[in-house]
């Protein structure tokens, strides 16, 4: 698996951008200081922050995580190891299949969440589709008024644009592959 240094990985986006830390946190409505934790190190931003701080440049989730080395947009076949992580927060984990380069239209994440894990109170919206299936455990899906607990082989697909959130209710890790269109992690 590989890892990511999100923070200087948002500080070197920031500097081809030509944004100070002050003038991004104005623009994606966030404290000065929030930028200068994250680029240093001292603390790691939710999903939804990082979208937020994102939104300031404007850049996608996608974007910011895509490795951006010659050739890998033309590869086919991906190893457990070479997929991206993207941090997902507390007890979550997104790894990205493929890079996510500007001009693809498909996103698809191997996705886990440990027991109790969930993307968090606020509900999600984005736009476009997204699917997935649960490979192993128990999660809850949440979207608009509609709330199921899907086990292996259930699936999920739905317009983003819809409020939605995800839970881990079981009692073991679940697992699924998802994938959504246009790509926005």
């Amino acid at each position: 698996m590989m890892d990511i240094d999100v923070g200087l990985r948002l500080k070197l986006v920031r500097l081809r951008h030509q944004l100070s830390q002050r003038a991004l946190a104005k623009r994606a409505g966030v404290a000065n200081a929030s930028i200068s934790l994250i680029e240093s190190g001292n603390t790691s931003p939710s999903v939804s922050a990082l979208k937020r701080i994102l939104a300031g440049i404007p850049m996608t989730l996608a974007e910011f995580f895509s490795d951006e080395l010659p050739g890998v947009a033309s590869e086919v076949f991906y190893r457990a190891e070479s997929l991206t992580e993207i941090s997902g927060g507390e007890g979550i984990s997104y790894r990205q299949i493929g890079s996510a380069k500007a001009g693809h239209v498909l996103q698809i994440l191997s996705e886990r969440y440990a027991v109790g894990a969930d993307t968090g109170m606020m509900m999600l919206e984005h736009e476009g589709e997204e699917g997935g299936v649960i490979l192993t455990g128990r999660l809850e899906v949440t979207v608009g008024e509609a709330t199921r607990i899907l086990g292996a082989g259930d699936a999920y697909y739905f317009n983003s644009r819809q409020p939605h959130r995800f839970r881990n209710v079981g009692s073991e890790v679940c697992t699924l592959v998802s994938s959504c269109s246009p790509p926005t992690f």
